[in-house]
């Protein structure tokens, strides 16, 4: 099917309606840099939840997940434990609370509540946060411009394009092209109208895509009607054994070279690997990103643990929504799409475009498309800020001009926003596709961050020079391990780099002095964490004797354990429906309910600032 004027008008339509929302709500954000960044702090916490929920429904992840369920089939709902998208649930229980309770701006403006302004260390760990933040910024918006451009040009030749540009575009950086002119209307609304815009474009797009994801599990539940998948046994089966048994050779055999190719076959000890792994990773808490400058953006600490619990909610059902139904329908007509990745084999981040191309109905294709190109615009804008949050808070006002006018402050946003813009897309250049960008962000940027920010929460003695050396040491192994380790041999060897950035703590944290105890005082009554903070509450307890240590740690672990379970009954909920499996989708719905009623009392009940 190609597009249509019904589909092209509604994409047109969406383009100038965010385009005129950055115009019209320009003045508001200009008020001041904390109504720029972070929307004063006013912006409703349902608002924030769903526009957070929108930036994380990106155009490439959401690639990467159909290529993952077509060829793990349920199974597939573990493979993002590798980022790991369980860290929302750690964060609604306890970690967006402690980290709005700063009332910070950015996540290296918070190490100064937690290590203080002056000593040894404080500015190194500083600048490795702000360095971290950028490059993860960076990486991502790369990320999305490769997702974007190869998406596009399936639906747009270039043989229809290229008599309107007065320029030559080689073949190889078609998709380039187009990722620009889109980067170009998603970096104008968020630049000019800060997060104001962001975040009303992310509830327009969202109410687009819930449209577009609904009619996509319609259709191919329709398509569905009175077929049977030709998958092999025990696709169909959240749980695994040992081994993966996943067997498609009279099938599809390159999607058994994908297994062998991805190394999830001895899927136990895959899971065994990432849970580890994913567990320090979402006790770290929020990565400087766009997901904590929404966290830090909320009216207050209560605010904030609902807002992160309100994400998964809105955000997977929708998405695995689509996610089955693109499946579905790339599994009933695996034969009649164009799944070729021109070497001989089979792309199969292809199936999603290749999908909507060829069974979506006029409308409904301008609707989907307009969704997936305002995913892809809302997470390009909401990194966007991220990143000028940090180069204006962190770098222009910290050491260049402490004193600069709003209107300066607001001149240096615009700049940067640019800058960012132009570096990010000259990284999309270098990238080969959109997994290679993603495993370099997971593994080996991600996985040197998580022990020096997992003893930040829970170690009175852990200093800025135990997080810079942390830091330094993870990062610095993990972008060697990744070099000669990929994909999942990576994850294996995740243990060494682990122990490896922990001994960078130690050694950093006991060749410098402890943080000065007021600093340590303020932070621990203010945040009210749990862990190793026995020396500081017995000073803490001198001043104040009614105060009180935080002792839900059982409480908050349980939690934790329910709300990873309710979130796996979520993602499994819309593929039961689809592919209606009644049983299933019956005991689903069941424990769901159970755990919805047992979380209003020991987490929605209890809320504080």
């Amino acid at each position: 099917m190609k597009l249509t004027i019904v589909d092209v008008s509604i994409i047109i339509l969406y383009l100038v309606s965010m385009v005129m929302i950055g115009w019209f709500l320009r003045k508001k954000a200009r008020q001041n840099k904390e109504s720029y960044m972070m929307g004063g702090k006013k912006l409703p916490w349902y608002m924030l939840g769903m526009s957070d929920a929108s930036d994380m429904f990106d155009i490439s992840g959401t690639m990467w997940m159909v290529s993952l369920c077509f060829v793990y089939g349920i199974k597939s709902i573990w493979i993002p434990w590798l980022w790991p998208v369980f860290n929302q649930v750690f964060n609604m229980m306890y970690l967006s609370k402690w980290l709005r309770r700063s009332n910070a701006n950015t996540g290296a403006e918070w190490l100064a509540t937690r290590f203080g302004k002056i000593g040894k260390g404080i500015k190194g760990s500083h600048s490795i946060v702000v360095a971290f933040a950028l490059i993860g910024c960076l990486g991502f918006l790369a990320y999305g411009f490769i997702g974007l451009g190869k998406f596009i040009e399936i639906f747009i030749p270039w043989d229809m394009v290229k008599g309107y540009v007065p320029f030559d575009v080689a073949p190889q950086y078609v998709a380039h092209f187009y990722g620009i002119i889109f980067t170009l209307f998603a970096m104008f609304y968020s630049i000019i109208g800060g997060m104001h815009s962001i975040v009303l474009g992310d509830l327009i797009k969202y109410a687009i895509m819930t449209i577009g994801c609904i009619a996509i599990a319609v259709i191919a539940m329709q398509h569905l009607q009175g077929k049977t998948l030709n998958v092999p046994e025990g696709w169909d089966n959240p749980f695994f054994g040992t081994k993966l048994n996943l067997d498609w050779s009279h099938i599809v055999a390159d999607a058994n070279k994908k297994i062998a190719e991805d190394g999830y076959s001895l899927f136990s000890l895959f899971f065994m690997m990432m849970l580890f792994k994913g567990v320090f990773a979402a006790g770290a808490g929020p990565a400087p990103n766009y997901d904590m400058q929404k966290i830090l953006s909320t009216k207050s600490p209560r605010e904030a643990s609902k807002m992160t619990g309100f994400v998964s909610i809105v955000l997977l059902p929708v998405r695995y929504a689509m996610v089955i139904g693109l499946t579905v329908l790339g599994l009933l007509y695996y034969n009649e799409l164009n799944l070729s990745d021109g070497k001989g084999g089979v792309d199969f981040e292809r199936i999603l475009p290749a999908t909507i191309n060829n069974y979506l109905p006029v409308g409904i294709l301008g609707l989907v498309l307009t969704g997936l190109l305002g995913a892809f615009m809302g997470t390009f804008s909401g990194t966007l800020n991220a990143a000028q949050a940090y180069i204006v808070n962190d770098i222009y006002l910290k050491y260049i001009n402490p004193e600069a006018s709003t209107k300066k402050v607001m001149s240096m946003n615009y700049i940067t926003g640019v800058v960012v813009v132009a570096i990010g897309v000259v990284l999309g250049f270098f990238a080969k596709d959109v997994n290679s960008i993603l495993q370099w962000i997971v593994s080996g940027l991600y996985g040197g961050y998580i022990a020096a920010n997992v003893l930040k929460w829970y170690w009175w003695r852990f200093n800025a020079n135990g997080f810079f050396y942390g830091m330094l040491t993870g990062i610095a192994g993990a972008m060697v391990f990744s070099h000669f380790f990929s994909g999942v041999e990576f994850l294996y060897y995740f243990p060494l780099l682990f122990l490896l950035s922990i001994a960078g703590c130690l050694v950093g944290t006991y060749t410098a002095p402890a943080t000065e105890m007021t600093t340590l005082k303020t932070f621990y009554s203010t945040v009210r964490p749990w862990g190793f903070w026995k020396p500081v509450h017995a000073m803490v307890i001198k001043d104040d004797p009614s105060f009180e240590a935080n002792k839900r740690f059982g409480l908050d672990m349980f939690n934790v354990a329910l709300g990873i379970t309710a979130q796996l009954c979520m993602t499994l909920l819309p593929m039961y429906i689809v592919l209606w499996m009644k049983l299933p989708l019956l005991v689903t719905i069941i424990i769901l309910t159970v755990i919805i009623i047992i979380l209003k009392k020991t987490w929605w009940n209890k809320l504080e600032d």
